[in-house]
C-alpha cells in the first residue's frame, strides 16, 4: 500500500499555541520607562544651590552688623520693597 502526501498541514497543538503567543507578542509595542522633570523640580534644585550662597551672604551680613559697619541705602531698600510687591 502507499500513501501519498496529501499536503495537510501537521496537527500540534502546543506549536499553534506558540505561533499565536508570538504573533501577540509581536503586536504589542514594547514599553520603556520614562523620566520627566517638571520646571516647578528644576526650580527647586536651583533654590538649593542657591541656599549656599544665601547662608554666605547671610553670615557677612551678621558679621558686619557685629562690627557696626552694616549701613542701610534707602533708595535701594525703596526699590527693593517696590519690585517685591509689584510681582
Amino acid at each position: 500500500m502507499k500513501i501519498n502526501n496529501i499536503n495537510l498541514p501537521a496537527v500540534n497543538p502546543y506549536k499553534a499555541n506558540e505561533l499565536k503567543i508570538e504573533k501577540t507578542s509581536n503586536k504589542a509595542p514594547i514599553q520603556t520607562d520614562k523620566l520627566e522633570i517638571s520646571s516647578e523640580a528644576k526650580q527647586l534644585s536651583e533654590i538649593q544651590s542657591y541656599a549656599v550662597e544665601r547662608n554666605e551672604r547671610i553670615e557677612q551680613l551678621k558679621a558686619q552688623i557685629d562690627a557696626g559697619t552694616y549701613k542701610v541705602d534707602p533708595e535701594k531698600l525703596a526699590v527693593d520693597l517696590i519690585d517685591y510687591y509689584n510681582k
